[in-house]
Formats: structure tokens, C-alpha cells, sequence
């Protein structure tokens, strides 16, 4: 697995691929991790915790050549949207099978197969004429694919919850493993100006986000409680009656639980897929983050916004229970396990055939 995590990149590719590490160590596979893991103990703690061995993270195409020939690997895994893309195609041509996972843009890479995990996923279409297109047999495309840990798929509830009236809701808020972007304090303040009653418990990534976040001034009837990171969030999440998150990789891991859930649009490569999934009904939208922290009358406004659906969610238990079921039906915790079929079946064709 080649990907990198850290306060400004995020966890969402180490997350995924510590997913598919999951799957292929219980096929009897060796996996390793190649890339940085930066000030974040929590993840280098889960790569420890399953025995996952983590390298230097090579960057040129010659290099992850070099590094899969010296580690004698069958298989490379590429999740990164930093590495020059040519990597694929030079892996493949010195006869390592390559999965490249992709968000909508195969940044031209060459792979042997490609993962789009997004929901409504489709071929991507080359960016230019010199630019090869994704062929369909390789492209593993939709939330039928999409990667989830062990923690999640075993927290998975047998159905939906069903709609239940609480006076004061739990609401659990996380913005990723590190909250690169500073969500979290923005969405405390929009969910206190919702008026309602509810317990809040915020995961704060870094400090200077909790600091933030405890600035933040309660309602009456509303207690904000920032918690750090935990192992424990697959409980958290079943346990909330509403979860509000960015639109990123957990996204699928709250279709998995069943969550009722408010979406917040954080970067730009995440707006194709939070508009198909709030189109669809799986999780509410808030709208985009600089909206939301914009100056003037349009931040306001934004804002105003998203506070009244918050309020609506938060008074109305049916339209919680309508999206958990819709999110629950459409993640079925499988989508590892049809990567790795996909993978080694590829792999024992290929080696057929030579």
C-alpha cells in the first residue's frame, strides 16, 4: 500500500487502505505500508496493533520500481494524489500488478485496475487527447466497492434504526483523523445556533481545533463535549442520532452503520460525490465550507441555512430513521472483500497466461 497521511493530508487514504490490509491479511496475504505517517500515534498505533509494517514512502516512478522489486511484491497498491502518475505505468511495465484507487480522476495513470469507490462512480474520461482512457473492464467503480474496516463492517446493525423520539439528541461531530481544514469548530457554532436541545460530542484532531471548540458557547439545553481521536468511533457513531461529517471517505462507513447523517462539502474533490449523495437521499447537505465561513451577508446566510436543516433533523426523528435506512441499504460492508476478489483474480489470470 503506497499512500501518506498527516495534519494537512488527512487519514482518508491510510484509512482505506488499512481496510483492504485488513482484507488481504485475512487471505493469508503479507502487507506492508510504504509512505509517511506524520504526528498522528493513533494510526501508526493501528498499523502496529495488525502487525503492518511501515516504509519509507518512495516517490518516483523508479523509485516505487525499485521498492517493489527489493520487497519482492506481487502487488502495489497506489492511493495518493501527490505521486507523479506515470508510477503505475512503470510499475506495470516491470511486471508488479497495480491498483490504482482513484476519487472521479485517474490523473492519467496506467494501472492494471482502478478503484472508484464513490457512489454513483462512472468512467472517468481522459483529461486530454494524449491521455489514455480508463478502460470499463478495469474500472471497479461504486459504493458496492467501498473500503471499510473491520471495527465498522462488525458494528454494522442487522437493519436501519428505526425513528425514536429523544427530547435531547446525541449528535456526534467529526471532520476526519486530523480536521485539516478546521470544520469542526465551524460546524459547533452552527449546530448551537440551531436552538435546539442536544449532547454534542466533537472529535477534535488537534489541539488548536480544540481550543476553538471549547470557545464555543453552549445553549441552553446543549452540552459540547470535545473528545481526541478514538479507536471507538464506529460505537460512537451508532450510538448518535445524528452524525455530522465531512463528505470524505467516512461517508461510506456512516452509509455501513445506518447514521443519520449531515454532509459538509470540505474540499473541492469531494463535491461531485456529496451532490450524487444528498441528490440520492443517503445524508442531508449542509453545503460547502467556504460558504459556511464566508464574511457578510452570504456566510450568514449560509449559515442560517444550515442551521434550519440541522433543526429539522434534530426535531424530527422520521426524516433521521428515512436517510439512516436509504444510507444503510446502499453500503453492505462487502466492498473490500469484491476488491480483493477482483484483485486476485487478476493476478491468477495474469499469471496463467504467462
Amino acid at each position: 500500500m503506497r499512500c501518506d497521511a498527516g495534519p494537512q493530508r488527512g487519514v482518508g487514504h491510510l484509512v482505506r487502505c488499512l481496510a483492504l490490509a485488513e482484507e488481504f491479511l485475512a487471505r493469508g496475504a503479507h502487507v506492508a505500508v510504504f509512505g509517511t505517517v506524520e504526528r498522528l500515534p493513533w494510526a501508526t498505533a493501528e498499523l502496529t496493533a495488525r502487525g503492518i509494517p511501515l516504509h519509507p514512502g518512495p516517490e518516483t516512478p523508479a523509485e516505487l520500481v525499485e521498492a517493489a522489486h527489493r520487497h519482492e511484491l506481487d502487488v502495489l497498491v497506489l492511493d495518493s494524489y501527490e505521486l507523479d502518475p506515470a508510477g503505475a505505468g512503470a510499475l506495470r511495465a516491470a511486471g508488479v500488478f497495480t491498483l490504482a484507487v482513484i476519487d472521479g480522476d485517474s490523473r492519467g495513470q496506467v494501472a492494471d485496475l482502478y478503484l472508484d469507490q464513490n457512489f454513483g462512480a462512472e468512467l472517468p474520461g481522459p483529461a486530454s487527447a494524449a491521455e489514455p482512457p480508463v478502460l470499463p473492464g478495469r474500472l471497479l467503480a461504486g459504493s458496492g466497492y467501498a473500503l471499510l474496516r473491520d471495527s465498522v463492517i462488525t458494528a454494522r446493525p442487522p437493519v436501519p434504526p428505526p425513528a425514536t423520539t429523544v427530547s435531547r439528541p446525541r449528535v456526534l461531530a467529526f471532520f476526519g483523523g486530523t480536521d485539516a481544514v478546521g470544520a469542526a469548530p465551524v460546524l459547533t457554532r452552527v449546530l448551537v445556533a440551531t436552538g435546539h436541545p442536544m449532547d454534542l460530542t466533537v472529535i477534535v484532531g488537534r489541539p488548536e481545533i480544540e481550543a476553538e471548540v471549547e470557545d464555543v458557547a453552549p445553549g441552553r439545553g446543549q452540552i459540547i463535549r470535545p473528545v481526541p481521536p478514538t479507536s471507538a468511533l464506529p460505537k460512537l457513531i451508532t450510538e448518535a442520532d445524528l452524525v455530522v461529517s465531512a463528505a470524505g471517505t467516512s461517508t461510506w462507513e456512516l452509509c455501513c452503520l445506518g447514521a443519520p447523517a449531515a454532509l459538509v462539502c470540505v474540499v473541492d474533490n469531494q463535491r461531485e460525490s456529496y451532490g450524487r449523495v444528498v441528490r440520492h437521499g443517503l445524508a442531508a447537505g449542509l453545503g460547502e465550507l467556504p460558504e459556511l465561513t464566508a464574511a457578510g451577508v452570504a456566510g450568514r446566510a449560509a449559515r442560517a441555512t444550515a442551521a434550519r436543516t440541522l433543526h429539522g433533523l434534530l426535531s424530527s426523528p422520521q426524516r433521521r430513521a428515512t436517510l439512516a435506512a436509504q444510507a444503510w441499504s446502499t453500503v453492505d460492508g462487502q466492498g473490500r472483500a469484491r476488491v480483493v476478489d477482483a484483485v486476485l483474480d487478476a493476478v491468477r489470470a495474469a499469471a496463467v497466461s504467462d
